[in-house]
């Protein structure tokens, strides 16, 4: 059985809390690395971005807790999607702004 973690709703999702959460590097290049739509294993290796482990479970947290991202428990693991239905309805364009504005190839 899964759950959801602790996120705002829809209607609480700040754009200046979105815009503080991805004003970091790393938590912008795994936006992009999400906006394929899917849920990915927190742990792998697409997503770590060569980072330790608390590194990556501190900018889960931060994107979760800004509405970027819903994370879902199952067992010890945890998945990761972009809010991306969320976001698009209350702020209509801007993951597509953001992802389009990713370098091609950026990395942390």
């Amino acid at each position: 059985m899964s759950e959801l973690l602790p996120q705002p709703s829809a209607d609480d999702i700040q754009l200046l809390e979105i815009l503080k959460a991805i004003g970091d590097p790393v938590r912008l290049q795994i936006v992009g690395i999400l906006s394929d739509g899917n849920f990915h294993p927190c742990g792998s290796d697409d997503i770590m971005l060569g980072l330790h482990k608390s590194t990556m479970s501190h900018h889960y947290k931060v994107l979760r807790e800004a509405g970027v991202t819903s994370t879902r428990t199952h067992g010890r693991n945890r998945d990761v999607v972009l809010r991306r239905a969320d976001l698009d309805e209350r702020f209509p364009g801007l993951l597509d702004s953001l992802v389009a504005g990713i370098p091609a190839g950026a990395s942390v």
